[in-house]
Order: structure tokens, then C-alpha cells, then sequence
């Protein structure tokens, strides 16, 4: 099977099973999801997801957030992991929001990256989910599963290879989506133990999987 036509079984595939793919994390606006991405580096969205409401119902805005201190916020984020250097950086982050966006979360990357605790992948994934742009977050299940399935080669060693490869290969209007495809699957079914490669539906044109070896 050629790579072309990967891509096209996997995006058939998922447009079926899993149309409307969308975060876990759960938020009310751009700052919402951005302190929710940052927290959930290294930790799951179940767990974010049990920090943010009172996280957020206690510092609702970037300019309330700013003038807390770290000790403040940690308080809120002490079962996530890494939590000091989280409770700084979202501090650092709400401040140079207002010090230099007015209060808003930007929609360019380069802007995005500059702040406080915000990495590429956190930057795609706000870029993606809250302004539509077609970026590619490469965390740990999009990693695994894209190499897993064949749709990337092994070449790509690194989270920037496969995402320039995934951009390059799905089309524009797909992407955002398919960040989202490729997370759920890996959170479900591919996990990194234990694959669930009996309930897969995809196993017929996965690189690695036993039922795809089998038609070569």
C-alpha cells in the first residue's frame, strides 16, 4: 500500500467514525483552553478537567490572573503534574498577555510561543481549535499513532518531523480534525501498551497491525 493511499483509507475512515472530533479539555474561551493546554502537558485532560473550574472561577480573565501571585494559582493546579513551574508559567503568560496583547490571546504563533510556558505543540493547539488555522500538535498519542499506522516513516524522529509529514499529507480543512482523530485513537484504542488491535477499525491498512500484515 502506497502512503497516498493511507492517508486516504485513514481519512475516509475517521470522516465516517469520527466526524465532529474535538478537544476533551474543556473551556469558555481562548484563555480558557490556553491555560488548559499548558496545564495539561504531562497530565491528562481528565485530570485538567478537574482543576479548571475552580482554576478559572477563581482567576476568570488574563488581568485577574496577572495580579495573582504563584502561590495563588498553584493552590488551583497542585494535583497536576509539575504544578510550580505550571502555577509560574501561567502567571508569566497572563501578564505579558496584558503587557503586550491587551487582555487577548494572539492568534499568531510567533506571539504565542514567546509567551511564558507555551511550546509549538501548545501553540498549534490553540491556533487549531479556537481560530480554525490548519496546525498540527504533535503530542505523545499523535507521535505513536502516526508512526503506528505508516503515516509517517521512520525518518521522523522528532514531534516537528511528523507534523511538517501530517501537514504536508492531509489537506487544510482535515487537519485540525485529524490532530483530534489521531489523540482519540491513541487514548482509546492504540494505546501505547496495550493496542486494541482486534477492536480497531483501522487495523486492515495499519502499518503495524497483524490483520494488515497478513493482506501483504
Amino acid at each position: 500500500m502506497t502512503k497516498k493511499e493511507r492517508y486516504a483509507q485513514f481519512i475516509a475512515y475517521f470522516q465516517e467514525a469520527m466526524p465532529e472530533a474535538n478537544t476533551e479539555l474543556k473551556y469558555n474561551d481562548p484563555f480558557q483552553l490556553l491555560c488548559a493546554v499548558m496545564l495539561s502537558a504531562q497530565c491528562t485532560d481528565k485530570r485538567v478537567n478537574m482543576v479548571t473550574p475552580a482554576l478559572f472561577k477563581a482567576f476568570p480573565t488574563p488581568d485577574v490572573m496577572a495580579k495573582a501571585t504563584q502561590e495563588e494559582v498553584l493552590h488551583y493546579v497542585k494535583s497536576v503534574s509539575y504544578p510550580n513551574s505550571k502555577a509560574e508559567h501561567l502567571v508569566g503568560m497572563a501578564k505579558l498577555l496584558m503587557e503586550r496583547h491587551a487582555g487577548e490571546v494572539p492568534k499568531d504563533f510567533d506571539a504565542l510561543v514567546a509567551l511564558p510556558g507555551v511550546g509549538r505543540k501548545t501553540a498549534n493547539v490553540v491556533l487549531s481549535v479556537v481560530f480554525d488555522q490548519a496546525t498540527m500538535a504533535v503530542d505523545t498519542h499523535v507521535f505513536r499513532v502516526s508512526h503506528r499506522i505508516g503515516l509517517v516513516s521512520e525518518r521522523c524522529t522528532t514531534p516537528y518531523a511528523v507534523e511538517k509529514e501530517l501537514v504536508k499529507n492531509i489537506p487544510d480543512e482535515l487537519i485540525s480534525r485529524a490532530h483530534h482523530w489521531l489523540i482519540l485513537h491513541g487514548r482509546y484504542v492504540c494505546k501505547s501498551q496495550k493496542p486494541n488491535c482486534e477492536g480497531c477499525g483501522i487495523s486492515a491498512f495499519c502499518k503495524e497491525s497483524k490483520a494488515s500484515r497478513k493482506g501483504q
